[in-house]
């Protein structure tokens, strides 16, 4: 399909909240313009194991990321070098660890907080290593960076969600204020991004708890949404998995070489299979006759 792509992670975010209280996106719902998808996260439901399932399409059990304390880089093939590899233009505004897992481990803030290298994964970079970094300043480090460099791939990624969600629970009003606080952030950009061509996703890697934490198996700390916005979405009814976002945001950039799982009924289908399943059905037909 060959299209930039947008894929922001709104970090800890409970798919319930983000379905009571994210009021522009479900607009763009009601308009027939988005989709909301329901996911069940991996497990561990932890915030690095999650972010190197999604970027790689690997579960935590396989890839060995299974706590928070890991500090590596990553063994398995993600986004950003599979763009890469394919002469495509990554970017990067996000948690510091996103930059462990594809750049250079462990993190230098000094070194590698602002990072300019087209020989790494993510080649324009601007990390954070504070969780109550401002959301605000967050997405207006991805916009510089998506307007300075035009990446085909950008990883949008901000803290306050979680970290609101780790300071009050899930069923508090600060919780549920940060989620209204990254809508009407988003709702700044989305059409700026459609305009510039951009598929976008719009997910988390984990949900929240009334501890005050995440990690198991609890349905509210697992549940978690896949917004999709964009013209080669199928918006049509499937089930998604967190491990095939990954594949598809591969799907919709035109890596077609890779051996990532992905969901094909997210997208719409190429004009060529097309012609080829109908092609494929007359001969059946005639056949029959």
């Amino acid at each position: 399909m060959n299209n930039k792509v947008i894929l922001v992670v709104l970090d800890g975010l409970n798919h319930q909240v983000a379905r009571d209280c994210m009021g522009y996106l479900n607009a763009l719902i009601e308009q027939d313009r988005a989709t909301l998808y329901p996911i069940i996260s991996e497990l561990p439901s932890m915030s690095r194991p999650l972010y190197e399932c999604l970027l790689t399409g690997v579960t935590p059990a396989q890839s060995g990321i299974v706590n928070n304390d890991i500090v590596r880089l990553s063994h398995h093939s993600s986004v950003f070098s599979l763009a890469k590899q394919a002469s495509l233009t990554t970017a990067a505004a996000a948690y510091h660890w996103m930059s462990e897992l594809y750049n250079i481990a462990p993190y230098n803030a000094v070194r590698d907080r602002f990072t300019q290298d087209p020989s790494l994964n993510i080649q324009h970079g601007c990390f954070y290593h504070l969780d109550h970094y401002p959301d605000e300043m967050l997405f207006l480090d991805a916009e510089n960076l998506r307007q300075q460099h035009q990446p085909d791939f950008l990883l949008i990624h901000p803290m306050n969600i979680d970290d609101a969600g780790h300071k009050f629970g899930l069923d508090s009003s600060q919780y549920r204020n940060s989620a209204r606080r990254a809508d009407i952030i988003l709702s700044n950009y989305v059409d700026v991004w459609l305009q510039a061509g951009y598929q976008i996703m719009i997910t988390s890697d984990h949900g929240m708890n009334n501890d005050k934490s995440h990690g198991g198996i609890l349905p509210e700390e697992r549940a978690v949404p896949l917004f999709v916005i964009g013209e080669h979405f199928s918006h049509q009814p499937t089930t998604m998995k967190q491990t095939d976002i990954c594949g598809n945001v591969c799907q919709l950039l035109g890596l077609t070489d890779h051996d990532k799982s992905y969901n094909q009924d997210l997208l719409i289908k190429k004009p060529e299979l097309v012609i080829k399943q109908s092609s494929s059905l007359n001969q059946t037909v005639q056949e029959c006759k």
